[in-house]
């Protein structure tokens, strides 16, 4: 039996949030299919990001307020083998496109889940889980949605136009995971994971996204102008008006009185404020950079 606690804990709306990376792929997929656009968002996005938030809600047991969940509820036994069955429909789904993309997923899966498995738990390692973090839900990420899109093999992965992309979103969730941890201080370190902004401190790990949020933003225009899209990099900084404003703005009380400030909702309204942005960009991008528009006769 399915309990709604288990249910809640696969996060499903919080899934969504990394939908800017899946448009930033399909912005450069070469071999648009409508088939295949729809089958690899419901694989990430339905099955794989909820099972992999599962089965770490499943190991870390948390009793304050997590991503997506300000209250979580108490995990249920259920909870592991149903991140398991939505793990394996998505690498399911991935072999109905190509192996690469199956085992693509596989890869990614099982990192998230030594993420926070007792007998790994890259969470407790500060600079590493940061690293590894950015890295597989940013470049890996994009390489995975750009192979499944696209329907090409592995050795796509290591090709320029690939991994410029790629670097460029894990630079965007370099910058902002250390804020996702900011309101965790407490449970981390009751816990004894010691995660990046744990160790930075919660005024430092401000100062520190801002510093990779600026040369990501610095990274994203040198992109776009390298490919002479001079329009695009207006759009770009003018989506991210609202986010700067936003994260100038909680800094700004978090200085003033820390405790009471880096919590949970300011945290998410980051995150939706974020998503919303960027994601409304990267539609526009596809637009702009497939001429998808024209082709259509408009």
């Amino acid at each position: 039996m399915i309990t709604t606690s288990s249910l809640r804990h696969l996060r499903i709306p919080f899934s969504l949030l990394l939908m800017p990376v899946f448009l930033f792929a399909l912005a450069h997929t070469p071999n648009h299919n409508e088939s295949r656009i729809l089958w690899v968002f419901i694989a990430l996005h339905l099955f794989l990001y909820p099972s992999s938030n599962g089965y770490n809600s499943f190991y870390d047991k948390d009793q304050e307020s997590i991503g997506g969940l300000k209250t979580p509820p108490k995990v249920t036994a259920d909870l592991l083998w149903l991140s398991m069955v939505l793990f394996s429909i998505a690498i399911g789904i991935g072999w109905t496109i190509n192996g690469s993309f199956a085992s693509m997923i596989f890869i990614y899966g099982a990192v998230s889940m030594a993420y926070s498995y007792p007998g790994i738990r890259i969470k407790k390692y500060p600079w590493l889980s940061w690293i590894i973090a950015g890295f597989f839900q940013g470049y890996f990420t994009y390489a995975m949605a750009y192979v499944g899109l696209s329907d090409l093999s592995w050795n796509v992965v290591f090709k320029s136009h690939v991994i410029l992309p790629g670097i460029l979103t894990s630079l965007m969730l370099w910058g902002n995971y250390p804020l996702t941890q900011v309101y965790q201080h407490g449970e981390d370190d009751r816990r004894g994971d010691r995660t990046l902004s744990l160790r930075l401190g919660i005024k430092n790990t401000f100062l520190f996204s801002a510093l990779i949020f600026m040369i990501a933003g610095s990274a994203f225009v040198w992109y776009f102008y390298s490919k002479n899209q001079f329009q695009v990099i207006w759009v770009f900084l003018a989506a991210m008006i609202p986010v700067m404003l936003f994260f100038l703005t909680w800094f700004n009380f978090v200085r003033s009185n820390p405790q009471k400030y880096a919590s949970y909702g300011w945290a998410m309204w980051m995150n939706i404020i974020s998503a919303i942005a960027l994601n409304a960009f990267f539609v526009y991008y596809f637009i702009e950079n497939t001429q998808i528009l024209q082709a259509l006769g408009y």
